[in-house]
């Protein structure tokens, strides 16, 4: 393994939380510093940023996911998903990274210091900042991956985005336009002048019109908000259009945002327009694809607060209210390495 300095018995802090509950069951402890296998690297993480899933995994609801995430408690303590930071060692099978590249992505563990990857992470977009790197990842690949791979996106055609301006929304507009659509864009009043400043063609402020009673019609409706029924949003559709769901309210302590997921699904079964739901996967070369996107100028982040480590059951807790615009972003200020 090449490395830039001794690792053994070296520790980190990570942000860990032993029980499920609110957010003030997180604490900043020292733990043990991971060490990357032979396909992997070692990032020092400068930057991570928080998502709902988090929330998720923070509480322990909805409870049929603890059959993944475990039962009583949870089976890792650390959690976490997005970085962007500096590789610091690599593993003897790696060629393609070396110690000082600037890197993002996603992997389980994220709220640390360091992280051990061996896939979904990639160089880190040029022009952008840690803190804007690490707002990235699962907001945009959702994004990207629920336009092009389950929405069909093709240019020229209409998408309606229900709940535009939180972190996976900020990205669709804009990742949307890059693909040559036609976007409406559903948000609040506060958040009406950001969303068109993104790029959307029209805007519809929810408190004051009923998407679904405009009249017009959609070839994909990508819901982040999950806030109509699909009675009410088959309506706006096309005949073969496509509803995706990203999100959903919170639901009940059982099933959480999954029971607005299956209702949805099994009432679609009948017709030609469709229903789906999926989870994003973390992959090199669609955060290569991303780069890209960030580079030219066509997506840009949307960070609304930033927080330090220590701070992080504040912007789960602000998170966990439902009204962030854009990203909350973590920063990891750098301690003098220890050997």
């Amino acid at each position: 393994m090449t490395t830039t300095a001794t690792n053994e018995a070296i520790g980190m802090r990570a942000v860990v939380r032993a029980r499920y509950g609110p957010p003030d069951v997180l604490r900043l402890e020292e733990v043990a510093k991971p060490s990357p296998a032979d396909d992997e690297v070692l990032v020092r993480v400068r930057a991570t940023s928080v998502n709902p899933v988090d929330w998720y995994g923070l509480t322990g609801t909805p409870y049929v996911a603890r059959a993944m995430m475990g039962f009583f408690k949870p089976k890792s303590e650390l959690f976490g998903d997005d970085f962007a930071g500096v590789v610091e060692a690599v593993g003897r099978d790696v060629t393609d990274f070396r110690p000082g590249d600037e890197v993002f992505g996603g992997t389980s563990g994220a709220f640390a210091e360091y992280v051990a990857v061996g896939d979904g992470f990639g160089p880190k977009p040029a022009n952008l900042t840690f803190e804007e790197a690490a707002a990235v990842p699962v907001a945009a690949l959702t994004a990207l991956q629920g336009l092009r791979d389950q929405g069909q996106l093709r240019p020229g055609q209409e998408v309606l985005i229900n709940g535009a301006s939180g972190g996976v929304g900020t990205f669709a507009v804009q990742i949307a336009k890059a693909l040559g659509a036609q976007v409406t864009a559903v948000c609040s009043t506060r958040n009406v002048e950001l969303v068109r400043s993104l790029g959307a063609d029209h805007v519809i402020d929810y408190t004051r019109e009923d998407f679904t009673r405009s009249g017009r019609r959609y070839d994909l409706l990508l819901d982040v908000a999950g806030s109509k029924s699909w009675s009410k949003c088959r309506r706006v559709l096309n005949p073969q259009a496509t509803l995706v769901m990203v999100g959903a309210p919170k639901g009940n302590r059982l099933l959480g945002p999954l029971g607005h997921f299956v209702r949805v699904r099994l009432a679609a079964v009948r017709g030609s327009q469709k229903a789906v739901f999926f989870i994003a996967k973390l992959n090199r070369s669609d955060l290569g694809i991303l780069r890209e996107l960030l580079e030219s100028g066509k997506v840009k982040p949307v960070v609304e607060r930033r927080y330090d480590l220590g701070e992080i059951a504040d912007a789960l807790r602000y998170l966990g209210e439902g009204h962030a615009q854009g990203k909350l972003v973590i920063t990891l200020r750098c301690r003098a390495a220890r050997r």
